[in-house]
């Protein structure tokens, strides 16, 4: 028996006594009653003092973080917070940026946000704050009930490995064979000119593990990325945020596919005509992608895991826009000359 229950059977006792026998014995048997349920039903307890604490949160009554970094929301502040991100990552994502839209040359901005890391990790912020805000309270337990299901899963979930360049070495993936899980990775991460070190710390979701989960989708984002030779331009991201969202369910990356609006035509095109339909068919077919130990097949033939995984590559989508580029300055000095 807790020490609260004690105080109050005390307490019961000592009115019940200043009441006479008959309550004194009637008190005796309440307090029975009450540290039988408490050994039988130990978790009434808890469940009662979550529901007077819940009572009580509020912004200016927050309940201490469950683990470090962690920021406990009111339901007001996580719808808050999920709207808010939602609406400035497809319609404001130069926030921060020197030469932004105020500064005029939209058209300069835009092509740096194709080709600009630091852009696309603005964005990313944006993006990994509405994903907190809305894989709660049901699919990111989804998730984690998936992780839970597969034995690879629950070892990642066990030993909670993280994905940075303090736990990858770069210069050894660089020495690789050449179609290695590794060599792959590390190609992408040269070729886009990212660093597995821009994933921001989780800090919205309560539940450490459901936390973990959430951060381990985040660090294994650019594997994908490697996996499936989507770049990192808005077009790219788009089309991987159809394939994980047909994968993990998770909300914010379909939300995500609402950035299909500030594409231009031929590329809205493009993702209906290819880059969805591949989406769609791989994400729902292939297994679930959070249960790769990514450290441990670095070493691994690429096309093997891909089989293995049943996931397909789509068209290069980096070599489509170069061609069409070329074509373009081809077609602009050939008007130049007069044909």
């Amino acid at each position: 028996m807790d020490a609260p229950l004690i105080r109050v059977g005390h307490g019961l006792r000592a009115a019940a006594s200043a009441a006479g026998p008959a309550a004194s014995g009637l008190a005796s048997r309440s307090i029975s009653g009450a540290s039988r349920s408490a050994i039988c039903h130990p978790s009434r307890a808890t469940a009662v003092a979550a529901t007077v604490a819940a009572r009580h949160f509020s912004a200016l009554n927050r309940p201490p973080p469950k683990y470090p970094g962690h920021v406990p929301l009111t339901k007001i502040e996580q719808a808050g917070m999920a709207i808010g991100s939602g609406i400035m990552s497809l319609f404001n994502p130069y926030r921060a940026v020197p030469g932004g839209p105020r500064d005029g040359g939209q058209m300069q901005i835009k092509h740096m946000m194709d080709t600009s890391p630091q852009l696309m990790r603005n964005l990313a912020d944006l993006i990994a704050t509405l994903g907190e805000a809305t894989a709660t309270p049901y699919f990111i337990y989804r998730l984690r009930d998936a992780m839970l299901a597969h034995p690879t899963g629950r070892r990642i979930l066990r030993l909670r490995p993280r994905i940075s360049s303090k736990t990858l070495s770069i210069p050894a993936l660089r020495a690789l064979p050449a179609n290695s899980v590794g060599r792959a990775y590390v190609e992408w991460l040269d070729r886009e000119g990212v660093s597995p070190d821009t994933r921001s710390a989780v800090k919205y979701i309560d539940d450490e593990e459901c936390a973990y989960v959430m951060q381990r989708y985040r660090e294994c984002h650019d594997f994908y990325h490697a996996l499936t030779g989507l770049p990192t331009v808005r077009e790219g991201e788009v089309a991987l945020k159809a394939f994980e969202f047909a994968n993990t369910l998770l909300p914010m990356t379909g939300l995500s596919m609402l950035a299909v609006a500030t594409l231009k035509p031929a590329e809205r095109r493009r993702f209906f005509g290819v880059y969805m339909p591949w989406a769609v068919k791989n994400g729902v077919r292939s297994k679930d992608i959070i249960n790769v130990f990514w450290e441990e097949e670095l070493e691994r033939d690429v096309d093997d895991l891909r089989r293995e995984l049943g996931i397909e590559q789509p068209p290069d989508l980096r070599a489509i826009r170069k061609r069409e580029k070329e074509e373009k300055r081809r077609l602009k000095e050939m008007r130049a000359q007069g044909f």
